[in-house]
């Protein structure tokens, strides 16, 4: 049976999933999982992950979710996967599984939550929290820190000084291709003082293409329809003022 992978394309790990399998020559069938019309919350996606989170994959003989542990199965299950995505060697993979155990309590729970509290909210109208915002920010900038002094301090292109990307490599720059979605203003205060960064993704980029641009695609198209919503709920806004402040005829 073909494999089947649950993704909606707006969540990071489901990004990193698909461009992993499309990198790899991998084939499979995409099922989309609207998350905001809370597709993953259904009882018929709950009997694939009962969780009820993207990604998950279906692999005839199992069901399996949490994109790191599929992506380590993906990585190890089907041949002709290069070595370099999560290598044979122990103590290469055993530090693979660092970053990514890393990952999930600092540079996705940083980069997540401020994207929600400044950017998802809003548009979907939410409460915001700004002090969870600050916070965030907080995490965010000292995970970017982190990456470039602890794994991205020598000369090599990638993560741990590997001269190709691995699945770490993956999962962490879909998470901060995800800022995409902030103003420009916001995005470059966070990102352009680490340009160590900044280069890491340009060569993650360059090490998936063309797969990268397309499975970012819907981030970029939904990057473009938030800036729009922004700035006619700010000319709402400016209208509303100007017609407060209006002198009355009586």
């Amino acid at each position: 049976m073909k494999l089947k992978v649950y993704v909606d394309r707006m969540s990071q790990p489901s990004r990193a999933i698909l461009i992993f399998l499309k990198a790899n020559g991998i084939e499979f069938e995409e099922v989309k999982i609207d998350i905001a019309k809370r597709q993953h919350k259904s009882p018929e996606f709950k009997k694939i992950n009962p969780m009820g989170q993207v990604p998950a994959i279906s692999d005839g003989r199992f069901n399996l979710f949490e994109s790191h542990a599929i992506l380590t199965y993906l990585a190890c299950a089907f041949p002709g996967v290069a070595d370099s995505w999560y290598p044979s060697d122990l103590f290469a993979r055993a530090k693979i599984n660092s970053v990514l155990d890393w990952h999930h309590s600092n540079l996705r729970r940083g980069s997540a939550t401020y994207v929600l509290h400044t950017v998802l909210a809003p548009v979907f109208g939410l409460p915001s929290n700004p002090q969870a915002a600050a916070e965030a920010e907080t995490l965010l900038s000292s995970s970017l820190s982190t990456i470039e002094s602890i794994w991205l301090k020598g000369n090599g292109k990638f993560l741990l000084g590997g001269v190709r990307p691995s699945i770490a490599d993956l999962s962490l720059v879909c998470e901060i291709m995800q800022l995409e979605l902030l103003e420009e203003k916001d995005r470059s205060r966070i990102l352009d003082p680490h340009t160590k960064v900044l280069q890491w993704i340009e060569n993650t980029k360059n090490a998936t293409r063309p797969h990268f641009y397309e499975v970012h695609d819907v981030l970029f198209r939904a990057k473009t329809r938030f800036q729009e919503q922004r700035l006619k709920r700010a000319s709402n806004k400016t209208d509303s003022s100007n017609r407060s402040t209006l002198p009355s005829k009586m």
